[in-house]
């Protein structure tokens, strides 16, 4: 009877046993298939489905008459799936054969291929064509080859601090790229394959393409010819015997804030940007603070103007300097004192004394007064720039201003500015007295070509009156036409501008030898089209003055950009004549259509009048070649039919750059420019044929 009792008792608990296994395994099934079945789904989907990524093109990058700056283009890539590569048994062998085409030690190319608990491993990116279709070739197992986009830069330095350059993962870096990298970047893609447990890619099985998404691209406020002129004046100074440590140039549109050109030397060319010193990548023009020198007067005579606090033949007395709070500031020609001056004189010759007084009664009328229209003016603070790491200069806190302070800053000593901020503070006195923000980017559009979304011009502040900015701008002609600035006079053009030159501060003071020469211009000052800044840092040897060093560039950056606008000029009688002496060779338009015709002899100074009915220019007279005087009228005969294939090379001897720049590219040529001044020979020689889009390389010479 015990025995059954206790034979019963452990049925029961095998039973309770089996019943709770029971219990706990259909809770389990219930909890896994109806609970977590999505997502346990999804993990095992996962753990079968791989993707091999699809990179995005990142967006083009265009100047202002879309003109490409920067581009994506194909690339390829090597990956290997390591178990693929493991379970082949010949992971070594397979590594000898990539290390000899891609020219990577062994071991490094074997760990990568045989890397533990990796599916997806990266061989190495970017490579070229030759290699990549060396190692299809091969059809190694676990080895792929697959395409990516490349960023490539076809001017090769040009712009490229503005422009900046993306890295391996087409990430952006510097300039452009790291600023609008949302916009450019896209979304990736991929190729989406089922693999097997053991990591064998399933035959027939299902395969997915997920498209990437291109990323959109910029417009910039950059003319690409305006950067040319800049960096060409920039190459130049760099090989002269000035060879300063440094130079940037800046070119603005006072009208609307955009920046059409931004160089600064040392570069670097962005398609190998690891190859330079990274120093070389700084962007000067927003990121350096420096003394501005007698750049930084157009401030204090705005100001002063806008005060009232200067009389028109109220006259100042120089010295050679002047006694401010128990120091003495000497003028700069304190070996010559200027004796007494106007005001508008004054500032033609520069005079520290007379700023100083000036700007001295400006704090006088009220605490912080001066202080204030150097805030106004943008200075204290970053201009809000599309571009990384901008400096907002730097200027003595206001509890600890002294009047010695305000003495040395009004005549650009003892603040410190970026060449933005001073080239935007002009651009506001070009503008009616309104400072706008500046800018790079005009427009974002799609991958269509699309409008996304357009930049407009954005006001920041009514820094002084029309009637004192346009007083300014009379006051800062006389300094081209009369005083300091005279090497920065352009013939036909009404130029204002200041000379700068400022020697650099050091530790203990200011370093004798080193300066800071600057040339900040406006043109013409009727109708400011351009607002051009120059700063040479250090230049070496003797002149080293703004006026000597720093005009004569402004002059001719200015010039050809005014040309290559289009921009009238309006000669005085000397001028007209010596003009209209000029001799021009007359390009071949044959086959040209109306209006690129049309844009040629415009650029030359010369008058298209059409004859007959049509679209192409069937005949011409006088015939081409022939020397003619800006303002020739030229009869052009019109036909219907289609543009030529082959196009005739003008005889571009004696163009200056932009005029060869104009007719060549109406022509449908490129010019591949080398020097500066009027063209002396050319490479192939007039009257040959090209195809639409070949080179033309000109020499030119002053």
């Amino acid at each position: 009877m015990t025995g059954n009792v206790v034979m019963k008792k452990r049925i029961a608990k095998v039973f309770l046993l089996f019943f709770a296994a029971f219990f706990f395994l259909s809770f389990r099934l219930v909890w896994i298939q109806f609970v977590r079945g999505d997502e346990l789904q999804l993990q095992a989907l996962d753990n079968r489905l791989r993707e091999v990524p699809v990179e995005p093109k990142r967006g083009t990058i265009f100047d202002r008459n879309m003109r490409e700056l920067a581009i994506s283009v194909s690339a390829d890539y090597i990956y290997a799936i390591p178990p693929q590569v493991n379970r082949s048994g010949k992971a070594q062998e397979i590594a000898e054969e990539l290390s000899k085409i891609l020219d990577i030690p062994v071991e490094n190319v074997y760990n990568r291929i045989t890397k533990n608990g990796s599916w997806f491993e990266y061989v190495v990116r970017k490579v070229d064509y030759d290699k990549a279709t060396a190692i299809r070739e091969l059809n190694l197992p676990g080895i792929n080859v697959a395409e990516e986009s490349q960023r490539f830069y076809p001017n090769d330095h040009l712009a490229a601090h503005v422009l900046g350059f993306a890295g391996i993962d087409n990430q952006g870096l510097e300039g452009i790229e790291v600023i609008y990298d949302e916009e450019l970047n896209g979304k990736r893609g991929a190729i989406v394959v089922e693999y097997d447990a053991a990591g064998r890619e399933i035959p027939h099985a299902m395969h997915q393409y997920i498209p990437p998404e291109d990323g959109n691209s910029l417009v910039l406020t950059i003319d690409e010819t305006i950067q040319f002129i800049a960096e060409r004046e920039l190459d130049t100074l760099m090989a002269s015997t000035s060879n300063p440590k440094s130079a940037t140039i800046i070119v603005m549109d006072p009208q609307s804030g955009e920046i059409l050109a931004l160089a600064s030397r040392p570069t670097y060319d962005p398609n190998n940007y690891s190859q330079y010193p990274q120093e070389n990548w700084r962007n000067i023009a927003v990121s350096n603070s420096y003394e501005p020198g007698s750049t930084f007067k157009v401030v204090t005579t705005s100001a002063v103007l806008e005060e009232g606090l200067v009389g028109e033949n109220e006259k100042f007395v120089c010295t050679g300097s002047i006694r401010v709070g128990g120091e003495t500031i000497k003028c700069w020609r304190y070996y010559n004192p200027h004796g007494s001056q106007t005001f508008s004189v004054g500032v033609q010759n520069s005079c520290n004394p007379t700023f100083i007084t000036l700007g001295l009664r400006l704090e006088d009328k009220q605490k912080g007064n001066f202080y204030n229209y150097i805030r106004d003016f943008g200075f204290g603070s970053i201009t809000g720039l599309d571009l990384p790491g901008e400096a907002s200069g730097i200027m003595i806190q206001e509890e600890n201003l002294k009047q010695v302070n305000i003495a040395t800053i009004s005549i650009g000593q003892g603040i410190a500015v970026t060449p933005v901020q001073l080239a935007s503070a002009m651009s506001a006195i070009a503008n009616n007295g309104t400072l706008l923000k500046p800018h790079l980017v005009r427009e974002i559009r799609d991958k269509d070509g699309n409008l996304v979304k357009a930049i407009e011009p954005e006001v920041v502040k009514q820094v002084i009156s029309k009637e004192t900015a346009q007083e300014t701008l009379g006051i800062l002609e006389e300094v081209v036409s009369e005083g300091t600035g005279r090497n920065g006079y352009i013939e036909g053009y009404r130029v204002g501008g200041k000379t700068g030159t400022a020697q650099k501060a050091g530790a203990g003071g200011y370093l004798q030898g080193r300066y800071v020469a600057s040339f900040l211009g406006v043109a013409p000052v009727d109708d400011p089209k351009l607002v051009a800044l120059v700063v040479i840092d250090e230049p070496q040897g003797y002149p080293y003055y703004g006026g000597t060093v720093a005009a004569p560039i402004f002059k001719r950056v200015v010039e050809d950009s005014l040309h290559y606008l289009g921009v009238a000029p309006q000669y005085n009688p000397d001028e007209k004549e010596q003009t209209e002496n000029q001799q021009i060779s007359l390009p071949d338009l044959t086959g040209l259509s109306i209006d690129k015709a049309e844009q040629a002899l415009r650029s030359l100074g010369l008058i298209a009048d059409f004859r007959g009915n049509g679209t192409i220019i069937k005949d011409q007279n006088p015939a081409a070649m022939a020397k003619v005087t800006p303002g020739t009228t030229i009869i052009l005969q019109l036909e219907e039919g289609e543009a030529t294939e082959m196009l005739k090379v003008p005889d571009i001897s004696g163009y200056r750059v932009y005029q060869a720049a104009n007719v060549l590219e109406a022509m449908g040529l490129k010019l591949v420019p080398e020097g500066s001044g009027s063209a002396i020979e050319q490479n192939p020689k007039p009257n040959s044929n090209l195809e639409p889009g070949s080179e033309v390389n000109v020499i030119f010479q002053e």
